[in-house]
């Protein structure tokens, strides 16, 4: 029954995604599968609402960070924190370092905002028109923009997906992120010596576009608008709770949107509520975004998952696949086991945030190093999401800076950061026997 029971979640999740259906609906379906599931199994619709309860509790706090991340990147975008940072980076493209460039950009600005969506809408988008300018393939500049827009969404101490990590793992999210940087930096460097190298063998055609004069016509770009983001990074460099560190760099936020960029105070709750949205259509179509409604899909998704988990943990629905996984990893490590998860996972959930906690499920081991396990779901599960081709943590990134699915293979770090690591797994197996 159990696998009948799996079968028909994985048939609502594809129908859904080959019918275009809403995959917040598609869940909630699955999730009436399961509780059907577990009555059929003897367990009382009370004790199985109970199960769905605790699962939800567990994801409580991750879920009003999630409202915290909302109200940060509206106030970011309104009060010119993140423009700034993007009409300023996009003066250091130059056609000979093109690629190298735009993925160290991307890259800082995920590490800052902590969402890979919103990296490539904005500073990636800039990238991506550069890219067009100067004759450069979409699938490059699409590959480089997809990969460093997940450096940060991997390793950001305002990532949704890390957050989410360290919550499931019952870990620090601080020491997590020191693991992930000293995982990461092999493949880091070798990806951008392998855009270097082929950038310098690509003729550009033309320079970048003056960003700094576009954007002057909706924000003043005065220098104070950075405080944000340097309230970010530096209190989080003194392990500050995250939680606290946004509330503050909101807080920071408010006084430049109202003084330095001359909103009006009426225009503060909606922008916090609804996001950010610029008089002019060309801005607009690189900054608009952000508030709390954005994070409405994605708290729905974890709070839904959540459920699943109570369920899951309790009527063992998930036992064989756990069984199976555990003999994988017997074989080929319990690295290795964890990527043929995440891609399975990846490939069904068609999301980051389900493919998370799917792996997670299967794959956790009571008796194992949980800060261990957190890096080794930050190198599977968060970074191999991306790379599923019909999987939203791919394609809305590919498709907000008009970049083709062909250009998954050039998004280097993506696929490294796993080989690496399972080589190192592989290496350590050997050593100890």
């Amino acid at each position: 029954m159990e696998t009948a029971t799996l079968a028909l979640f994985i048939l609502i999740l594809v129908t859904a995604l080959v019918c275009d259906l809403s995959l917040v609906a598609a869940l909630f379906a699955g999730l009436v599968l399961f509780i059907v599931y577990g009555l059929v199994k003897g367990f009382p619709l009370k004790e199985m609402l109970g199960m769905c309860a605790s699962g939800v509790r567990e994801a409580r706090n991750i879920l009003i960070t999630f409202i915290l991340i909302g109200m940060l990147t509206a106030l970011w975008r309104a009060c010119g924190t993140i423009p700034l940072i993007v009409a300023y980076a996009s003066r250091l493209i130059t056609p000979s370092l093109f690629l190298p460039m735009s993925f160290l950009l991307c890259s800082l600005l995920s590490v800052i905002t902590g969402t890979a969506f919103g990296t490539a809408a904005t500073i990636g988008v800039v990238c991506a028109n550069i890219g067009i300018a100067m004759g450069i393939s979409p699938a490059l500049t699409g590959g480089a923009i997809l990969a460093g827009s997940f450096v940060g969404d991997r390793c950001s101490p305002v990532s949704t997906s890390a957050l989410l990590v360290a919550e499931i793992t019952g870990t620090d999210i601080y020491s997590n992120i020191r693991g992930m940087v000293r995982t990461s930096v092999i493949p880091f460097l070798i990806s951008i010596a392998l855009y270097v190298v082929i950038g310098i063998n690509l003729k550009a055609d033309a320079d970048s576009p003056d960003l700094y004069s576009l954007f002057l016509t909706e924000f003043s770009l005065n220098p104070v608008s950075i405080i944000p983001a340097v309230v970010i990074i530096a209190l989080s460099l003194l392990r500050i709770s995250v939680k606290r560190t946004m509330a503050l760099s909101i807080l920071s936020a408010i006084p430049i949107f109202l003084l330095t960029e001359g909103r009006s105070l009426s225009s503060l709750l909606p922008t916090i509520i609804f996001g950010f949205s610029a008089g002019d259509e060309v801005v607009g179509g690189m900054m608009d975004g952000g508030g709390i409604a954005s994070m409405v899909r994605v708290g729905a998704i974890v709070a839904i998952s959540s459920a699943y988990s109570g369920i899951f943990h309790r009527t063992g629905l998930l036992r064989s696949v756990k069984a199976g996984v555990r003999r994988l990893a017997e074989r080929i490590t319990l690295f290795g086991a964890m990527i043929v998860t995440s891609l399975f996972t990846g490939a069904v959930a068609c999301n980051q945030t389900l493919s998370i906690m799917l792996t997670e499920e299967i794959c956790h081991r009571e008796d194992g190093d949980r800060n261990e396990f957190a890096i080794l779901l930050e190198n599977s599960a968060v970074v191999m999401a991306p790379l599923i081709p019909w999987s939203i943590a791919g394609a809305v990134p590919l498709a907000s800076t008009g970049s083709p699915t062909g250009s998954i293979p050039f998004a280097f770090y993506l696929f490294l950061l796993p080989l690496v690591t399972l080589i190192s797994a592989m290496r350590a197996s050997r050593a100890r026997g």
